[in-house]
């Protein structure tokens, strides 16, 4: 199956203003690229690219008073099939996990796992040591919180949608990620592509979706709760301890966005239109 994904971006800037931006699809995945995922700008600015500590890509620009757009549309290949369900993956003793997973054990900004330990452990102490105790979890956040753009706001974290009951994807994949790190589960939260393949369209303006991956069986494997049901075409961007490791666009100036728009759907294999 192949996906046509991409976005643009227009801000208003005051003044010359330095910007991070995390919109390329993340290195694991740029084998399945069809064509280059390359930042386009308008007016034309150059700017940098790096990988940051956790392995994403990242572009440094300085975005020029005035309007300022970046775009980018490309196609990937994806295997069609959904989410990987894992019912024999088996929770690692903390003393046998990787080195390298143990700060996604820890407390976070968006993610205050210290703070839910109890209810944590009141809730799912009772499940196996397991992807079952992982479902239980993302099944437990599904229904605890209401979706609805009107409650986003950048600053809400995991205890906060837990007390309000109510967020956005990325409130959903924050509280989860706090509540295995209370189980003592490795978990990053992930943004990224997800469309709307195999499931009836949202009536809603495409947005760039956020999940998360606990480390369970040896490797990372996929969670949302905000869907809960795998799902087909999901293209990942990036990873961190949440939230504020994976921001699209970090500006270090005073602006305003004019313009945001995101897209994923499949076409056909001559990348003639939509299927």
């Amino acid at each position: 199956m192949r996906l046509r994904i991409g976005y643009s971006l227009t801000y208003e800037f005051e003044q010359p203003t330095p910007m991070v931006t995390m919109l390329s699809v993340h290195y694991s995945r740029v084998s399945d690229l069809v064509a280059p995922d390359v930042m386009m700008t308008e007016p034309s600015t150059p700017y940098v690219s790096y990988r940051d500590s956790f392995g994403n890509w990242c572009n440094r620009v300085v975005a020029p008073a005035g309007r300022f757009a970046m775009r980018a549309d490309t196609t990937i290949n994806v295997s069609g099939l959904p989410d990987e369900i894992a019912p024999t993956a088996i929770q690692h003793a903390v003393e046998d996990l990787p080195e390298e997973t143990l700060m996604f054990l820890l407390p976070s900004r968006y993610c205050e796992s210290d703070k839910l330990l109890d209810t944590a452990w009141k809730l799912f102490g009772h499940t196996p040591p397991t992807w079952e105790r992982v479902q239980a979890i993302s099944e437990w956040v599904h229904r605890h919180i209401a979706f609805g753009y009107q409650w986003a706001r950048p600053s809400k974290t995991a205890w906060e949608a837990f007390e309000e009951q109510q967020g956005v994807c990325r409130d959903f994949a924050h509280l989860g990620v706090a509540l295995c790190r209370a189980m003592n589960i490795p978990a990053r939260y992930c943004t990224g592509y997800l469309g709307d393949i195999g499931v009836p369209p949202s009536p809603d303006p495409m947005d760039f979706s956020g999940w998360f991956e606990v480390f369970m069986g040896g490797r990372w494997l996929t969670v949302d709760p905000r869907n809960l049901v795998p799902r087909i075409g999901r293209v990942l961007i990036g990873h961190g301890r949440d939230a504020a490791d994976v921001a699209i666009t970090t500006t270090f100036g005073p602006n305003v966005l004019l313009d945001f728009q995101v897209w994923t759907h499949d076409v056909a294999p001559d990348g003639a239109g939509t299927v």
